[in-house]
Formats: structure tokens, sequence, C-alpha cells
């Protein structure tokens, strides 16, 4: 019986949507198709690859759900340019599979959290401005409405933390920071007791857009710091069902 990692193995046949796959994902990355622009019809890909149309089909699935195409019905399919949100869903399946079965990476979830988001408010410090401070101020103010509506309160609170990341002109941090918040959301929401510390949020929350505003770094990262080591408690490591 030969060993997977023998080199002399016989090569495993690849199915024929996978090769369609490989090849329309390599004009991808290769800029032949690039984005915006439609991928060619079915027709002409069955053509221009001697496959039927199942494998066409499967192919342009495949793409689909990878996040390198969109699939319109009634239109051709277009190229998707690539962003922070395509990359991030793709893993955002695994990560709530994570959650989901071992309790422990909870803890590990909100170890993530506080390094990326003293980090983040660092950075936010020193890109403040007066607007920003006054949209932070409104997002403060959309949170305080929402008392008495916890799930509300908490799409509030994840709007706040993302418009901070958002002050970082850094894509990814902000990406990472709302699919970091959200799972938690949904995961841990029914299981967060907001009751009666509504008021202790807004008021750091409110004390977090002063520093920023002063371009204080130091003291966000350490009110940043108190607010995480107060919340995270508040999630415990069971899981939603």
């Amino acid at each position: 019986m030969q060993s997977a990692n023998d080199p002399f193995a016989p090569i495993a046949r690849q199915r024929l949507s996978d090769q369609v796959y490989d090849r329309l994902r390599g004009m991808i990355v290769s800029g032949q198709l690039g984005p915006g622009d439609t991928v060619p019809s079915e027709r002409v890909l069955m053509e221009r690859f001697g496959v039927g149309r199942p494998a066409v089909r499967e192919a342009m699935q495949a793409l689909a759900n990878k996040g390198l195409i969109t699939i319109s019905q009634g239109e051709r399919s277009r190229v998707n340019a690539p962003t922070a949100d395509i990359a991030i869903g793709q893993v955002d399946e695994i990560a709530k599979m994570l959650l989901s079965s071992e309790p422990a990476n909870l803890g590990h979830l909100k170890q993530l959290r506080k390094i990326l988001e003293t980090g983040t408010v660092a950075l936010a410090a020193r890109h403040c401005g007066e607007g920003d401070a006054q949209a932070l101020r409104d997002l403060v103010e959309v949170q305080r409405a929402a008392v008495g509506d916890p799930e509300g309160f908490v799409a509030a609170d994840i709007a706040f933390h993302v418009a901070i990341a958002g002050l970082t002109g850094n894509p990814l941090l902000q990406t990472v920071t709302g699919a970091m918040l959200t799972w938690l959301r949904d995961y841990y929401a029914p299981l967060l007791r907001w009751s009666g510390r509504e008021a202790t949020t807004l008021v750091e929350h409110a004390r977090l857009v002063d520093h920023l505003a002063a371009g204080n770094a130091e003291a966000a990262v350490a009110m940043m710091t108190a607010h995480l080591d107060r919340s995270d408690p508040l999630y415990t490591a069971e899981a939603r069902s």
C-alpha cells in the first residue's frame, strides 16, 4: 500500500468542475478577469473548456461561495473586488463553529479583543478629528436611547467600537473588530448581564470619546482596558445552542 506522501503515488483524477474552477480562479488571480468584469457565459465556458453545463455551474457556484464572483439572476456573473469583508466572510463559519463547539475559545476571543481594541484605540486617538468625535458622541446617544432594549443596546455597542476602529483608516481592523464583536453577540448575547450596567457603559464610552477627541492615546488605552476588564466577565462560558 502506497503512502499519501509517496512522490510516485498515482495522481488522483480531478473532477471536471474542480478543473473549471481552477482555470477561472487563475484568470481572476492573474487579472485576466478584473473586478467588475463579466464572466464569460456558460455556453462560452462550455465550448472553451470542452465540458458540460453541470461542471461549469458547479465551478461558478464554488467561486461565488468563495466571494470571488457574484451570480445574479438574469444577468452575467461579475468578478468581485477583493475586500476585507470578503476575506473575513471566508472564515466566519469556521469561527462560529469553534465558538459553539469549544467553550474555552471564548476566553481566547476575549483575549484577542483586548489586544486588538487597545491597539486600535491608540491609533484612533492620533486620527480623531472634531467631526469624528461628534460622530462617536452621536453613537453614544443612539445607545442611550436603546436602554431597555437589550438587542438594540448591544447593536449600538458594536457600532460604537467598530466606528473607533474605522478612525484608524485600516479597513482590516474595522472589519475584524466588527466580525469579532458579532461572533460574541451571536453566540453569547443571550447570556449577557447588561441590566443595571447600561449607565456605566455609557459613561465609559463618553469618557473614551473625550480622550480620543483630546488625542490622548495613553488615557484612551487605559479607559478601553478598564472598560473591557469590566465588560468581559458579562460574557459567560456557555454558548448558544
